[in-house]
């Protein structure tokens, strides 16, 4: 499955961004699909989850209560809703592919759309 993601951009901290990814290729609903990120020098983080039709989504603690993962299987798309977000949340974030039944290893990445969040 081919992923590409979008809506990163400059932000002031308290505000709030959409990132979408679309998926094509395969059969989108076969997949969890998960957000990520990463910053130079780091390892990438899982931030959430969501189950193939949407009914279950796990998150990072960093992330609970201002993020929020949602997917349109009509579309093809999963989205991330950064709400009251931080200057620590500056990344390049990613979406990916999950084979279920896992959660958090990611089969297919999407290339990382850049946020970041100034003071």
């Amino acid at each position: 499955v081919q992923l590409q993601a979008s809506g990163g951009g400059l932000v002031q901290a308290g505000g709030s961004l959409r990132l979408s990814c679309a998926a094509s290729g395969r059969t989108f609903s076969n997949y969890n699909m998960g957000w990520f990120r990463q910053t130079p020098g780091k390892e990438r983080e899982f931030l959430a989850s969501i189950s193939r039709i949407g009914g279950i989504t796990n998150y990072a603690t960093s992330v609970k209560g201002r993020f929020t993962i949602s997917r349109d299987n009509a579309k093809n798309t999963v989205y991330l809703q950064m709400n009251s977000l931080k200057p620590e949340d500056t990344a390049s974030y990613y979406c990916a592919a999950i084979i279920p039944p896992s959660w958090t290893k990611g089969e297919y990445w999407g290339q990382g759309t850049q946020v970041t969040v100034s003071s």
